[in-house]
């Protein structure tokens, strides 16, 4: 491993630990070395607040000029809420610039590294390049499509059972599972689930980690049935969104919007239309969703291709049933050609569970490479 990989996996480490804080920013990590010794480090902790480098230097002081400073995301290059942190650099006398990848945002994107080059200063670019990448995947989709970033997750049998044919589901998955869920949750900032786990379990859809954050609770209801005393109404722990289809409850609606709810319609006609639900958290700056809904849910974004990333938590038991359900159901496909296939798929343990990562690949996509 050479300097470079070295400094730069400990600037990866400090962003990634600043997971589920900064959005919608992306995580970045930045670190200053002088004379091989680190001088400056720093981590983006909150959107509005200073950058990573800004960190780093003001840590470094006097001790930054000359050095080398590791940066997992191209430096800024405009005025925001913050001064750009490419000038800073630059005024900051670095004589050398590591970065992991560009700006996403192709408005933007290598306007920091001509500042940085035009001053005099040496820019290294690709260094743990598709670390970054996938560290800020929810950022790089928002960025450029301004539309979150959209978590399927689920937890079920090992065949593939949800719950029992006579609805029991509690639980499926482990303790430890269950508290991967919960980490998941604060890194999202909206959860979303179908007005039937309302009805079924009312769950607070909230994050019980310490420090945890509350997610934005998403909820899907065609016809505005949900009760008004269910605790995503109520508890007031977090702030409560409902979608709706074309013929909801007018009287509801009033109602809801009373106690502090905000409804959306959509055009979905009889049920709510996730394209629409998509596109207005977009609307919102809303960057990140995590979907735990039923089969029927699931099936609607995965077959209007908005799901980006699938986490299934895996329990080693067998449920059985024909009527017992799935983790995912709607029409399904007709030949097996036509499946969604998983890329970059990942498995490890949690607890006894297992935890499966992967990113749907659509037809149409399959068929561009």
């Amino acid at each position: 491993m050479t300097n470079h990989h070295f400094y730069m996996d400990l600037a990866l480490k400090n962003a990634e630990a600043m997971k589920g804080q900064t959005d919608p920013n992306p995580l970045v990590g930045a670190v200053i070395v002088n004379d091989n010794r680190v001088v400056g480090i720093g981590a983006h902790l909150k959107a509005g607040e200073p950058h990573a480098e800004i960190h780093a230097l003001r840590m470094a002081g006097d001790q930054a000029r000359g050095g080398t400073i590791y940066v997992t995301l191209e430096p800024c290059s405009h005025h925001g809420r913050t001064g750009p942190c490419a000038e800073a650099i630059v005024d900051a006398g670095l004589k050398t610039v590591v970065i992991a990848t560009l700006d996403p945002n192709p408005l933007v994107s290598g306007q920091g590294v001509s500042i940085l080059k035009d001053a005099g200063i040496e820019v290294i670019t690709g260094v743990r390049a598709e670390e970054s990448k996938k560290m800020n995947e929810v950022f790089n989709k928002f960025i450029v499509e301004k539309k979150p970033f959209v978590t399927l997750k689920s937890g079920i049998s090992l065949d593939g059972k949800i719950a029992t044919y006579s609805s029991s589901s509690k639980w499926i998955t482990s303790a430890e599972a269950r508290q991967d869920v919960h980490q998941l949750r604060n890194e999202n900032m909206a959860i979303l689930v179908g007005i039937n786990t309302i009805v079924k379990d009312n769950p607070e859809l909230t994050t019980r980690i310490p420090n945890g954050r509350n997610p934005i609770r998403v909820i899907l209801d065609s016809t505005l049935q949900i009760p008004l005393d269910a605790k995503v109404i109520k508890d007031m722990q977090a702030e409560t969104w409902i979608f709706t289809a074309e013929h909801y409850d007018e009287e509801k609606r009033k109602i809801l919007e009373e106690l502090g709810i905000k409804v959306w319609p959509t055009t979905g006609s009889p049920h709510v239309n996730p394209v629409d639900v998509v596109q207005t958290l977009g609307e919102k700056l809303v960057s990140s969703l995590l979907i735990e809904g039923g089969g029927t849910i699931n099936a609607a974004f995965l077959e209007n291709k908005l799901v980006d990333k699938a986490v299934i938590y895996i329990a080693p038991k067998l449920v059985g049933g024909r009527e017992a359900p799935t983790f995912l159901e709607g029409a399904g496909i007709d030949k097996m050609g036509d499946a969604i296939e998983l890329s970059d798929a990942s498995i490890i343990s949690v607890g006894k569970d297992f935890k499966f990562v992967g990113y749907p690949v659509y037809i149409d996509q399959q068929s561009e490479k």
